[in-house]
């Protein structure tokens, strides 16, 4: 677990600090810290999406000098309209409910979110594994 560990960024750290009694092994690390990172992330999405509806408050109280900051703004903008995969999921490594409705409104896979069905997705795994039958090379060799 000590090496697990050493890959965190500080901010997970400082959260782990207050979490040491119920941290038993390495599941309980891996789930308490996806939960502490999916948290962050949710919070760093609502304060983007509170700083964009509300943008003379952002521009008051930026320490930025305006004319850098528009470039900066727009890049920011770009990278807050992709979802991570992470924020997507829950700590069993599911889609969140409203990612999943939203896919399934969409016509979109619910596994890999491009256009085209569940059962056609080359990401899934179970399609990876079927095979028509008679092309396994075990067969009709007796």
């Amino acid at each position: 677990m000590h090496h697990f560990r050493k890959g965190f960024q500080s901010r997970i750290l400082d959260q782990l600090a207050s979490h040491p009694s119920i941290i038993d092994s390495l599941q309980d690390l891996m789930d308490i810290t996806l939960g502490l990172d999916t948290r962050y992330h949710e919070r760093q999405k609502e304060n983007g999406n509170h700083q964009e509806k509300n943008p003379e408050a952002s521009m008051s109280n930026s320490s930025h000098p305006q004319n850098s900051s528009s470039s900066s703004q727009k890049k920011k903008k770009n990278f807050q309209k992709r979802d991570k995969p992470h924020s997507l999921l829950n700590k069993y490594f599911k889609l969140i409910n409203y990612e999943k409705e939203r896919r399934i409104n969409q016509g979109l896979c619910t596994y890999c979110g491009r256009k085209n069905s569940l059962e056609s997705c080359f990401k899934r795994p179970q399609n990876k594994l079927t095979q028509p039958a008679g092309k396994f090379p075990s067969q009709g060799k007796a």
